[in-house]
């Protein structure tokens, strides 16, 4: 049916709004089925820049599931990032972080973090409030590899001071020892 609308559309003239909301709608289809080689396709196949943005970003703040917004972010810093404002550019970069460290995580525990992919120093910071030590580590060294030469609101050295301070934490005792003495 998008495939008939799409053909429709080139016949005759359809109004802008209707045009992006169909390319959206078939957009978050192919997503959703997993077919992210159709969906570049169609990302392709659209002409006009401003419609391909207007539809890769309404796509992306519909939340759709972790593979299709890892991609969706991915496709607009990778070809739209002079066209985004800095904050845009900041927020879906975080969100391209964020997803690929819950792509790092065991498949049955993302959906536990999915609600924290745009924000993944909090996600960090969750998941070692969780003792999730190992996944930390990977985490960390995921960041650690993003992070080089990109400016996206937090850097290398807050990664550094959240480690610190649960490290200091985990050393904190609430109570004195008491020497023995002889």
């Amino acid at each position: 049916d998008y495939e008939l609308c799409e053909e429709w559309g080139h016949l005759y003239p359809v109004p802008r709004e209707d045009l992006i909301n169909l390319h959206r709608e078939h957009l978050l289809h192919l997503l959703e089925m997993g077919d992210m080689e159709k969906a570049l396709q169609l990302l392709q196949r659209i002409e006009d820049p401003g419609i391909c943005l207007a539809i890769s970003e309404q796509s992306l703040d519909q939340s759709p599931n972790l593979a299709a917004s890892h991609f969706l972010a991915d496709y607009l810093t990778g070809h739209f990032y002079a066209n985004l404002t800095t904050a845009r550019r900041n927020e879906i970069q975080a969100l391209y972080m964020g997803s690929k460290v819950l792509l790092t995580l065991p498949e049955v525990s993302r959906v536990n973090y999915f609600h924290l992919s745009s924000r993944p120093l909090l996600m960090l910071e969750q998941l070692l409030m969780n003792m999730k030590v190992d996944w930390v580590a990977v985490a960390v060294q995921t960041l650690h590899q993003l992070l080089a030469g990109q400016e996206i609101g937090f850097t290398v050295e807050d990664i550094d001071s959240l480690l610190s301070k649960y490290a200091e934490k985990a050393l904190n005792f609430p109570f004195t020892l008491k020497e023995k003495r002889s």
